[in-house]
């Protein structure tokens, strides 16, 4: 033999390991020498540092078969190897059966206690796997979400998925409201158990203050004012359990047990919006891992592009064809990104003076805008509130006009708004990724603010007061004598509304544009084409029925029940529209970094809506004629008054916690937490360089050694 040759193997039976040797025709190389001649080693010799020094490299360059070699012989009885699960070692199929075996025949070896610990250990395991493996089969809308996911992919099915999480998560804000607000409140109005209700202490609160009577009930009514009631949660509705004015218990006695109502109500409140919050940070701290993990840089994305891009869940023809050209615009838009990068780059003073006051001047129109939609609202707020007839000879047009006027304006803003955003931003000169992610932040603003004007024109007609007697009630008790239930309404509607626009386009426009495109000859109806299923907007219309449910469950605690009940029937709206209807978005959307996205737009979505609430929940009073809270000044006042109940020991320790002595120390603990988190991320994105590195090197090792086979072979 002659030259170089490649690796010559010699399996030891005694061992079952493998060593690796190199030699050529005369002598036989050192392993190690050899070794040193590797680029990687020789970045390493560069790379020393003063703290560590170097690593013996010789630990590194192990094969495998040694550190295999070395597991296999620590398997002894009673070691924890032989107590460990296979799949959680990194050996081949031939290793772990051989390591099967020998754990298996340790077995003998163990005490009869060891060994029932072990077998039993391994049957929970089973168990475990088997009933995870069972409950995936209960999950909701599995196989229609994996037959989207074959058929578009899983960028559309990560929407499905965000949508059977919503579900889910408002499933289970209606069981904690019905079983501590609802369910309790209901026993006690049909006496089913001792309850007492809100007495009204004259000495504190005006007696025309508590004058509340229900409009629309009496006389005679006509069969379109159930309609209307249904439609705007007025007249029979408004004094049932889907509204604030029906919860007037205070106490509930169940024998010894004393159920505060009002504090109840209250922390049910801050337990759906917490229990929301952890799990949305739980779900999108997953996604954020892996977009840390995955943060690339140019050269290394186009690789992930190109050779791991294909979603190898696509089997429909047509799919396969729009997912082949989504890997086109993405490879498209990236290299548009870096012809604008380097035109940045090449920028003179001139033209950057230019493209800033292009952008100055369009983001003043984009500011002009928003003030005309939130007019809009304001104005129609305003108007609807003032007009909103309760005369039974009132036109039932009129009036259902007349009560959905903020729905309509909110829905025609959430409409324009993004039409003329997407225009603006082609003259704004920004990258195409840039591009997207501002367009989508704008339209995120513009419906999640549409929702906090509506609430801050009601308020302002809630505390407008012309006179003394309606500044002794805090509020205008002769507009609103019960103004939680009015707000209640106004939500009530913008959520029955937006299902409305929901099924309306999709019967109305989606369906027949289809039968345009697919029956109709003419040239226009081909060209208009089928409608995409655009994920960002779809998600946006979810999150933002969703915000609607956390404001309005405060004032309408039933409201979550009839938001499972609409997203459970927009799942299928959808589902039969994009089969049918429509075809994937042209835009490229990952399932991880979609999922993260959706994520995060909920939680902006889930900030907001804890605004509104703690203003109403600490600077506005309640009503004194409905609700559990019309013996306080403001509903968190219920928490004082709790703990003046308290033990003398148990108050000093609240008392304790809520003082300065308390907050600086836990202001620095909670510094030094945050200081320590980042520290360790900043390790980790260390560590998940130096690994890029290691594969980088690797490559080139293996460059270097097939060069010098080649070499080797020539010589031969």
């Amino acid at each position: 033999m002659s030259g170089l040759q490649a690796a010559a193997r010699r399996d030891s039976p005694g061992e079952g390991s493998n060593e690796v040797f190199l030699f050529d025709s005369h002598n036989v190389l050192p392993t190690v020498a050899f070794l040193q001649e590797l680029p990687s080693y020789q970045s390493m010799l560069r790379r020393r540092t003063s703290a560590g020094g170097l690593r013996d490299y010789h630990s590194l360059a192990r094969s495998a078969s040694g550190e295999t070699r070395s597991l296999l012989q620590g398997a002894g009885a009673g070691s924890p190897v032989s107590r460990q699960p296979l799949k959680e070692y990194a050996l081949t199929i031939a290793e772990k059966r051989r390591l099967r075996d020998i754990q298996e025949a340790n077995i003998r070896y163990l005490s009869g206690w060891h060994q029932w610990r072990q077998t039993s250990s391994k049957s929970w395991r089973k168990f475990v796997e088997d009933t995870k493996e069972l409950s995936s089969y209960l999950e909701l809308w599995r196989q229609d979400i994996r037959s989207i996911e074959g058929k578009f992919g899983t960028g559309i099915q990560s929407y499905f998925s965000f949508l059977r999480f919503l579900v889910m998560l408002n499933i289970v804000i209606f069981l904690l409201v019905f079983s501590f607000i609802t369910l309790p409140s209901a026993l006690s109005k049909h006496g089913a158990v001792n309850s007492s209700y809100v007495k009204l202490p004259l000495k504190n609160i005006e007696q025309h203050c508590t004058v509340y009577v229900v409009s629309g009930t009496k006389g005679l009514i006509y069969f379109y004012n159930y309609l209307i009631d249904l439609l705007t949660g007025t007249g029979f509705l408004e004094m049932t359990g889907l509204f604030y004015g029906y919860y007037t218990v205070d106490t509930i006695y169940f024998s010894l047990l004393k159920y505060e109502v009002p504090l109840a109500y209250l922390l049910t409140t801050l337990a759906y919006l917490s229990l929301s919050f952890l799990w949305i940070v739980k779900r999108s701290v997953e996604g954020f891992k892996q977009s840390f993990v995955r943060s690339e840089d140019q050269f290394q994305s186009y690789c992930n592009k190109i050779f791991a891009g294909w979603d190898f869940c696509v089997t429909d023809v047509n799919a396969a064809r729009l997912k082949h050209s989504s890997l086109h615009y993405e490879l498209r838009t990236d290299l548009e990104e870096e012809r604008l990068r380097q035109k940045v780059a090449e920028r003179t003073t001139k033209e950057k003076m230019r493209i800033y006051c292009l952008r100055i001047l369009l983001n003043s129109t984009v500011l002009a805008v928003l003030s005309a939609c939130f007019y809009s609202i304001y104005r129609a707020t305003v108007y609807s509130q003032e007009n909103i007839s309760h005369d039974n000879k009132t036109r039932f047009e009129d009036n259902l006009l007349v009560q959905y006027l903020p729905s309509v304006v909110i829905t025609m803003a959430n409409f324009i708004a993004p039409l003329i955003f997407s225009v603006l931003i082609k003259f704004e000169d920004y990258s195409p990724a840039f591009e997207i992610r501002l367009t989508l932040m704008r339209c995120v603003f513009v419906r999640l603010a549409n929702i906090g004007v509506l609430l801050f024109s009601l308020w302002t007609r809630i505390r407008s007061c012309a006179n003394e007697k309606c500044k002794a009630c805090g509020y205008n008790y002769q507009l609103y004598p019960c103004w939680e239930s009015r707000v209640g309404q106004e939500m009530y509607k913008l959520m029955i509304f937006d299902f409305i626009i929901i099924f309306a386009i999709t019967v109305f426009v989606d369906f027949p544009r289809k039968l345009m495109v697919t029956y109709c000859s003419y040239k226009a109806f081909r060209w208009c084409g089928l409608q995409e299923f655009a994920i960002p907007d779809n998600v946006l219309e979810i999150v933002y029925g969703q915000t609607i449910c956390w404001i309005g469950t405060f004032y309408c605690p039933l409201l979550p029940a009839i938001a499972t009940i609409k997203y459970f029937v927009v799942f299928y709206i959808k589902k039969i529209s994009l089969m049918h209807t429509c075809k994937p978005s042209t835009r490229p959307f990952r399932a991880s970094s979609s999922n993260f996205f959706f994520l995060v737009v909920l939680l902006i979505g889930l900030i907001l809506a804890f605004i509104p609430l703690g203003i109403s929940m600490t600077h506005i009073p309640p009503s004194k004629a409905c609700g559990p809270f019309m013996n306080f000044n403001r509903s968190w006042d219920v928490i004082e008054h709790t703990a003046h109940h308290f033990p003398v020991v148990l108050r000093n320790i609240l008392n304790s916690i809520v003082s300065e002595a308390f907050a600086v120390p836990f202001f620095m603990a909670v510094c030094l937490i945050m200081f320590y988190f980042i520290a360790l991320a900043g390790a980790h994105k260390r560590v998940v360089n130096q690994l890029r590195e290691q594969l980088i090197m690797e490559s080139r090792d293996k460059l270097f050694l097939i060069r010098k086979l080649t070499e080797a072979h020539r010589l031969s």
